[in-house]
């Protein structure tokens, strides 16, 4: 799916917005979500997941072919990691808690 075939989908379900107006307003959440994550905040999006940055400081590497030590530069990366709701419904799962191992009830205790 893309950009486009998103905001398709939101004026096809919000009749009231143009499709121009729900580009507007898609580009504008994915601007907002792009200017925290460059301030390296995190974001999380409840039953979908979250995106993060994680920082990798400087280090010495080495060049495979020539074994030659190399500078690796500072960087920042980002991850995502997704909500346990989003991969249930991936594995075909329609309720969150179906994915779930199947756990001893609270309830029951064994005497031996």
């Amino acid at each position: 799916m893309t950009k486009h075939d998103l905001s398709l989908t939101v004026a096809r379900l919000y009749p009231q917005y143009s499709v121009r107006e729900v580009e507007t307003m898609v580009n504008a959440v994915f601007a907002s979500l792009t200017a925290a994550l460059a301030r390296g905040e995190g974001i999380e999006l409840r039953g979908f997941g979250s995106f993060g940055v994680r920082h990798h400081p400087a280090r010495e590497g080495r060049n495979p072919r020539t074994g030659a030590a190399v500078v690796v530069p500072a960087k920042r990366a980002l991850f995502f990691k997704v909500a346990k709701e989003l991969r249930g419904r991936v594995d075909g799962h329609e309720d969150p808690e179906a994915g779930r191992s199947a756990e001893k009830p609270l309830t029951e205790k064994v005497v031996g």
